[in-house]
């Protein structure tokens, strides 16, 4: 396996990979998990090469977040990845990433509007540069997101559509721990006593699964019987629960087509968020 930082070393592997056979990418923040694994994994599976990019982007985060406390564990996650069978890491510093005068950023103008983005201004900015450059420096064939970070991913399919990027991207579903809870990197900050609550966001999301099959269509109906659900975990912060078009993240009143209820709430350190689709949904490509 190889470790890169450096821009024009990764694409002299790059070069030598995609001539012979396709080539997965999985970016990430590094502090894997299984749901990180779970994507490496099919990306092997479905890839002759696979390459990881750990990479902590500073553009991504806010003024009021702490950028240095995000957990890191570089012994760990390449020992995952040679495991997993990867073949290339890619991990720049910020100074390669972003060079002294860098001016030039990938944004959205819409879909970036709702959800985190309202509380996280920059955030979805931050988001799309560092990917668009790891899609320019790797060049893969396929990029694999999580379902769990459903705005990111499908922010990501929008500018992958609009800048003519020449890749597929597929989006699998959110891996959770035994009990339902959403795998996340930020999990580590919670108390014994929030993890517990914590799992009230995959309980009220089985409860909006539940109420919609039953044949209500009625979002404000839908919406208040997840929000009365969340509110019983008196240690968690509801930043905002919404059912929103999963296609574009347009507001809706009824559910006439696939739509995705999508949640925020903080838990002491830990911002956490989860989602379900309503309906029959398909990413498209």
């Amino acid at each position: 396996m190889e470790i890169i930082n450096r821009i024009d070393e990764t694409r002299k592997f790059v070069g030598e990979y995609k001539r012979n056979g396709a080539l997965g990418l999985v970016p990430t923040m590094g502090y894997l998990h299984e749901g990180h694994i779970s994507l490496i994994k099919k990306s092997v599976e479905e890839c002759r090469h696979t390459a990881v990019s750990i990479f902590v982007n500073p553009m991504q985060f806010a003024s009021t977040e702490d950028l240095a406390a995000y957990p890191k564990d570089e012994e760990g996650d390449l020992r995952k990845c040679r495991d997993a069978g990867v073949d290339m890491v890619f991990m720049p510093e910020v100074g390669e990433m972003y060079p002294e005068g860098s001016t030039v950023y990938v944004d959205e103008d819409v879909i970036r509007r709702q959800l985190c983005g309202r509380d996280r201004p920059g955030h979805f900015r931050g988001v799309l540069t560092v990917v668009a450059k790891l899609f320019n420096i790797i060049q893969p064939d396929v990029a694999y997101f999580g379902a769990k970070d459903f705005q990111q991913a499908v922010l990501i399919k929008r500018m992958v559509r609009d800048l003519d990027f020449l890749l597929e991207i597929k989006v699998l579903p959110t891996y959770r721990e035994a009990d339902g809870l959403a795998m996340s990197s930020r999990n580590k900050y919670l108390t014994a006593d929030e993890r517990k609550q914590a799992v009230a966001l995959n309980e009220s999301l089985k409860l909006a699964e539940a109420v919609f099959e039953d044949g209500e269509k009625d979002v404000g109906k839908i919406r208040n019987a997840v929000y009365s659900q969340v509110s019983e975990a008196p240690l968690g912060e509801i930043v905002y629960i919404e059912i929103l078009d999963a296609y574009d993240l347009s507001p809706i009143e009824r559910i006439n087509r696939p739509a995705v209820v999508a949640m925020a709430v903080r838990f002491g350190r830990a911002r956490l968020i989860d989602n379900t689709v309503l309906g029959d949904f398909l990413w498209e490509n």
